[in-house]
């Protein structure tokens, strides 16, 4: 397996899975003060509840696979890491944009620049984290069939 010691080249993957966890546990707290009924975080967050918890569990989901991928200890290229971390956050971010435009949220989008840039957003992100995600995951899947010395 084509493992490196200390980093292995992805300390952008450790940097990105702690930000993110950290932004998890700010949404936490907004959960729980929204359910305190404290209206600043209510005028916030003017959108549905669940939307805040969604966010919150995406970004934890997207911290534990930035954790896994760097735990991993196979070198990614620079344009795989980027797309993991930009992508974990733009994926995630999307449920929180919802929370704070209700206007976002509908079975039938809203017409106008805001809703219309919001697609685009959408479509971007879910491309940069599938190009990641995916590419990272192909490229450690085959690094378990390079010979190396401990086999």
């Amino acid at each position: 397996m084509n493992q490196n010691s200390k980093h292995a080249g992805n300390v952008l993957l450790i940097r990105g899975a702690t930000l993110w966890l950290l932004v998890a546990l700010i949404l936490a707290w907004c959960l729980v003060f929204l359910k305190a009924d404290i209206s600043l975080l209510k005028m916030i967050f003017p959108g549905k509840f669940i939307r805040v918890l969604q966010a919150h569990l995406d970004f934890l989901i997207m911290s534990a696979l930035l954790f896994g991928f760097y735990a991993a200890k196979v070198t990614l290229p620079w344009h795989v890491r980027w797309a993991m971390v930009v992508g974990a956050f733009t994926n995630s971010s999307l449920f929180l944009m919802q929370a704070l435009f209700p206007v976002l949220d509908g079975p039938i989008p809203a017409e106008g620049f805001f809703p219309a840039a919001f697609r685009v957003f959408l479509m971007i992100s879910i491309v940069i984290t599938t190009y990641g995600f995916g590419r990272g995951a192909v490229i450690i899947f085959l690094s378990t069939f390079e010979r190396s010395s401990s086999d």
